[in-house]
Formats: C-alpha cells, sequence, structure tokens
C-alpha cells in the first residue's frame, strides 16, 4: 500500500491527496510519480522522487521543495507492524518559510489522521 502512490489516497488523513496518480505502482527508489492533490478547494500536482525503498520496512519520497515524507516499518514479536510517518522538512531552502506558514504543525495533525486510518483500515 504504503509502496504504491495509487492508493495514498486511500490513508491520506489530511484531505489533500487525490486517486489520480500518473507513475509506477509500486515504487522503486528513483521512480517519479506525480499526485492530484486539492487543497483550500484549490487543485494543484506535486511530482515526487523515491528516494529510498526497503521492501516491508521503509517507503521515502522527496517534494521539489526537497522535503520528505518517510514510512518506516518494524515487524513486532506478536505479529503487528509499528509503523512510523515522518514528516522532514529540514532539507528544504524553504524550511523557515514552512515554519513560519505551520506547515510541520498541520502535517502532525494530518500524520495522527493519516496514522488512524491506516490502522483501522488495516487492524
Amino acid at each position: 500500500l504504503l509502496a504504491n502512490p495509487h492508493r495514498h489516497h486511500e490513508i491520506d488523513g489530511s484531505g489533500t491527496v487525490k486517486p489520480q496518480v500518473i507513475g509506477p505502482r509500486e515504487l522503486r527508489a528513483g521512480d517519479k510519480f506525480r499526485v492530484s492533490m486539492q487543497m483550500h478547494r484549490i487543485p494543484y500536482s506535486l511530482t515526487s522522487t523515491a528516494t529510498e525503498i526497503v521492501p516491508d520496512r521503509v517507503v521515502e519520497w522527496q517534494h521539489p521543495g526537497k522535503h520528505r515524507w518517510r514510512w518506516e516499518l518494524e515487524p513486532q514479536d506478536d505479529g503487528t507492524t509499528l509503523v512510523t510517518e515522518v514528516f522532514d522538512y529540514r532539507p528544504s531552502p524553504i524550511a523557515g518559510l514552512l515554519e513560519r506558514m505551520k506547515v510541520p504543525a498541520r502535517n502532525a495533525n494530518s500524520i495522527r489522521a493519516t496514522l488512524g486510518r491506516r490502522q483501522q483500515r488495516f487492524s
């Protein structure tokens, strides 16, 4: 699911990711994919690049602004998987602007919603 950008809208907690995607159905490092988005009724799209893919462990991609979304999966002894979602905006040349616009705080709320949706769907 996480390595397939065509399915990201199924668990997106931000409400911005739409089902229209151009790109592979299973990401490998270096792959590009374009996702239709919408925020505040304004449609846009982003082309991202998969930066690290480790099957069943890590899925990471970078937006054009150099910030990254990362999923880390850690199998547990009880057969479950600990899932961590990370938004790393520090590499972005506009990191200060993102902070002033409160993007990291908004994304933290979206991450909590996304993880909740993922848990509901796959528990």
